[in-house]
């Protein structure tokens, strides 16, 4: 789903997608982003993560996804925590492949 799917506007900062995934009890998946600023994505998981917090995906090289082995790890990490999700509670985040 997009931002807009979902009603959020295409700039709300980082503290607002989080709440708001977590609240919907969804999945975050995101490209590697920066830890700068109150809201980052960074900042924010280390204030608001509790150990029922849905972990945040992140893709560690989002410019390899054009390349099919490395999207094929991808697809395979992301199901293996979606499996298991209820193992990955409150870790924060966690890089695929």
């Amino acid at each position: 789903m997009t931002f807009a799917d979902v009603g959020l506007p295409a700039d709300s900062d980082d503290r607002v997608v989080w709440r708001f995934a977590q609240a919907k009890r969804m999945l975050l998946l995101t490209a590697n982003r920066n830890a700068k600023g109150e809201d980052s994505l960074e900042r924010v998981m280390r204030e608001e993560n509790t150990p029922t917090s849905l972990p945040i995906i992140t893709i560690g090289d989002s410019e390899r996804l054009s390349e099919y082995g490395y999207r094929e790890s991808c697809v395979e990490r992301l199901l293996e925590i979606v499996f298991d999700i209820q193992d990955y509670l409150g870790v924060g985040r966690l890089f695929i492949p």
